[in-house]
């Protein structure tokens, strides 16, 4: 049995399908207040409430559990204020209480970039969860993951946002040269299930990114060319910028994003192109090749 964190999120979403594809059980651990209704319909699988915080809620969780994805994450649910304790407290818990259950394999999605000397508080907070996790005891793959996209993404929905919101011209932070590594969902996930009975990445961090080191800059101008959006780029302080969408975000009710957009783009976040075939055998889908979703998104609108 395969117990999973964040399952009812973009990425958990496109984890249950792979895994459903190759027939392996698994349960959803929701946490209070977590939107049942993001459940899929029509197939089999157990469902556990615990908060993360709550070992003997955990400790009921894991009965007959073998391995754990731990999805559940300080940007899908939360702001600044409860850094430390979404995204290093529960992880300790978790894993302290994985430790203690016998769990064979620990997953953990982190960011290109954890540190636990980092200067920006994500990163961080990744890095030290990260090292949580090690000492743990319990055997563990963690994922050091660039920027995820796909249908229904936070990365590429906030993005397209931005030629929603403004009229003229799309901010851009900086001159827009940071380097991202864009991965799509169904290449990341995949590497993850694959993960299971690949005991080669078992005590392993594993840096993965797409096939391709693309600019800020150069992302939006592939969003741009696919919409056909002819506004030009208006380069901003990062700074000034995290203001001006942090105040978009609370005026303007369902704009994408994260509190954690500074973090993200305050340096690159690359790792070497051929991550995904050296270690898992997959051709990585390029960037322009997977979103034609955004299309269809701004027919909607």
């Amino acid at each position: 049995m395969i117990l999973i964190t964040g399952g009812i999120g973009f990425i958990g979403g496109e984890l249950v399908r792979q895994l459903t594809a190759m027939g392996l059980p698994y349960r959803y651990l929701l946490q209070p207040g977590d939107r049942d209704y993001l459940l899929p319909r029509n197939t089999s699988f157990d469902i556990v409430v615990s908060a993360l915080s709550d070992e003997r809620g955990l400790k009921a969780a894991l009965k007959d559990v073998d391995a754990i994805f731990h999805l559940s994450s300080v940007e899908q649910i939360a702001g600044h204020q409860d850094l430390q304790q979404v995204e290093v407290g529960n992880v300790e818990t978790l894993a302290k209480t994985a430790s203690t259950a016998g769990i064979k394999r620990f997953f953990y999605l982190s960011h290109l970039g954890a540190d636990r000397a980092s200067a920006f508080g994500l990163m961080k907070a990744k890095g030290i969860a990260e090292h949580a996790i090690q000492k743990s005891g319990v055997p563990y793959t963690i994922f050091r993951s660039s920027m995820v996209y796909g249908q229904g993404d936070v990365f590429s929905s906030y993005l397209l946002g931005l030629f929603k919101v403004f009229p003229f011209f799309v901010p851009i932070p900086g001159d827009g040269s940071v380097l991202l590594q864009p991965i799509w969902v169904g290449d990341l996930t995949a590497c993850m299930a694959w993960s299971l009975s690949m005991p080669e990445t078992t005590n392993t961090i594993l840096e993965i990114g797409g096939p391709e080191h693309l600019s800020f800059r150069e992302i939006l101008t592939l969003i741009s060319a696919r919409i056909k959006s002819n506004k030009k780029f208006l380069e901003l302080n990062p700074l000034r910028m995290n203001r001006l969408i942090q105040f978009i975000q609370s005026t303007r009710k369902g704009f994408p994003g994260s509190a954690f957009w500074l973090d993200y783009l305050a340096e690159n976040r690359i790792c070497a192109l051929d991550s995904l075939p050296r270690v898992f055998g997959i051709n990585p889908a390029r960037f322009q090749q997977k979103i034609d979703y955004l299309t269809a998104s701004q027919r909607k609108k």
